[in-house]
């Protein structure tokens, strides 16, 4: 059981102190039991994954600016945008995988270059590049 009082699925205990990793070893055993290693090659997997942000972006194609924390949306709304959340994730999270890409190590590399190329003081409250 969550905080909220609904019993959470099988297996979803904890959800929300779930690593790459986990995920990663889900996805092979996901892919491997049903035989589609064979299907997911790069591309495809790319190809997936912009079918699935395309299938994000039409949640909020004709919605204009929505409020942070999506007070406005009813549950049915929030829930289409997790599943479509979580299969852009799955999605990126296999592609790196069967690139051979440590994505958690990658995105942190990435966060350290992006605090060099975008520091604090000439940044601050600004949308536009510093530099």
């Amino acid at each position: 059981m969550n905080g909220g009082g609904r019993k959470d699925p099988p297996g979803a205990a904890d959800a929300s102190l779930v690593s790459l990793q986990d995920l990663r070893s889900k996805l092979q055993e996901f892919a491997r039991v049903r035989d589609w290693d064979q299907f997911h090659s790069p591309r495809n997997l790319l190809l997936a994954l912009v079918g699935e942000v395309g299938e994000l972006s039409e949640i909020f194609q004709w919605k204009g600016e929505v409020q942070r924390g999506l007070p406005d949306w009813n549950e049915a709304e929030k829930e289409h945008l997790g599943e479509e959340l979580s299969d852009v994730l799955l999605y990126l999270v296999r592609l790196a995988d069967v690139c051979g890409v440590d994505l958690g190590q990658a995105a942190l590399s990435k966060l350290k270059k992006n605090a060099v190329k975008y520091p604090v003081e000439k940044c601050k409250s600004q949308s536009t590049n510093a530099q």
